[in-house]
């Protein structure tokens, strides 16, 4: 008898019930918890019996069975592995960095791609920003590209956080030392940080705002992150497919693991990809004033900031209805309008009598 892995009988168990003594919980396990709960002996014997008794025995030959097995373990390990077309020609374009002042009090720094360039315009714009009276400063991360760009991202962190704190390491399996990334360097901004993330944010960028919250108390505003902290390996299969999987995991020493679960935002502002899409390219060609004015713009109120729900979001979806005519209503950077929003609490609360600003 064959022996198959535990993983082949996840895309099986489909066409299978496993029937159990006990009498059934109230919720019924899913799919893996049922797996997961097979012994040994079980998964010994239930490729056998589903090939002797399942109606559509040619459905359990050898190929059918490495397909599931393969299926089995891309689904159970994602996003930590998965399957790519051949690669497509490099276009060699970048997500463009980007810095403003929003209403003359807050710092908006749009990080873009993470590499040396962009590094040295994040330390110019602070530098500017050193010069203004700022209340706070909103680090963009929605528009980073996902990668593995570990050293860079070392080097956006330790413009913010303390010199002498290890951000992260970066180990691989198998290996005994692990990378360590630490700030070694005084920061070059001190004040109250926040920073913006979406689903779309992975790699790199994750890691970030992880470091920021944890060092520096950086509010993340946003959508749970894509869960990619890790460094991808991306194998050529004979077909010229792709096998993308996991070499090496970025993580933060006593904090939860940002890869798979992603980063959880203190606030969370929930909004659809295309919308997100949507505000990224008109604050990049227009600036980020216009998306943020507040003409137009329903209130928030402290229940609704805490609990992160988004008036704005009937107005886009109405705006959307009416894409065919001719004024349609604009569209909002609802993110960033809650962050300022944030802020505004913050620094009406430090300014109360008997409080000491930061």
């Amino acid at each position: 008898m064959r022996v198959f892995s535990a993983i082949a009988l996840v895309a099986l168990l489909h066409a299978a019930v496993i029937h159990a003594d006990e009498a059934p919980p109230s919720k019924p396990p899913s799919l893996r918890e049922a797996v997961d709960a097979l012994t040994d002996a079980d998964l010994k014997e239930l490729p056998q019996l589903l090939k002797d008794n399942f109606i559509k025995p040619e459905s359990l030959g050898d190929e059918a069975l490495s397909r599931a097995m393969v299926q089995g373990l891309i689904e159970r390990l994602a996003p930590g592995a998965s399957l790519l077309p051949p690669p497509a020609p490099d276009t060699g374009e970048a997500s463009p960095f980007k810095a403003e002042v929003i209403r003359d009090t807050v710092g908006y720094i749009r990080i873009g791609s993470l590499d040396a360039a962009h590094v040295t315009q994040l330390d110019a714009a602070l530098d500017d920003f050193a010069g203004k009276k700022l209340n706070a400063l909103v680090l963009d991360l929605r528009a980073t590209p996902a990668g593995s760009e570990f050293e860079q991202a070392t080097e956006v962190c330790k413009r913010f956080t303390p010199k002498g704190k290890v951000l992260f390491t970066v180990k691989k399996p198998n290996v005994r030392e692990e990378q360590i990334l630490t700030s070694k360097d005084d920061p070059k901004y001190t004040g109250l940080l926040v920073a913006l993330v979406d689903s779309d944010t992975a790699g790199a960028a994750e890691i970030i705002a992880a470091v920021l919250r944890t060092h520096v108390r950086a509010m993340v505003i946003g959508q749970r992150t894509r869960g990619e902290a890790v460094e991808f390996a991306q194998l050529p299969l004979p077909s010229g497919k792709l096998l993308r999987v996991a070499v090496a995991e970025a993580a933060l020493p006593g904090s939860a693991p940002v890869f798979p679960g992603g980063v959880k935002p203190d606030i969370a502002v929930e909004v659809s990809p295309e919308m997100s899409a949507a505000v990224l390219k008109a604050e990049l060609e227009n600036g980020v004033a216009p998306l943020v004015a507040e003409s137009e713009r329903l209130k928030m109120n402290e229940a609704a900031l805490v609990a992160g729900r988004n008036p704005e979001l009937d107005a886009f979806q109405e705006a959307q209805a009416r894409k065919g005519e001719k004024n349609p209503a604009p569209i909002r950077d609802v993110v960033l309008q809650r962050a300022l929003d944030f802020i505004t609490t913050i620094t009406l609360y430090e300014k109360k009598p008997g409080r000491v600003a930061r």
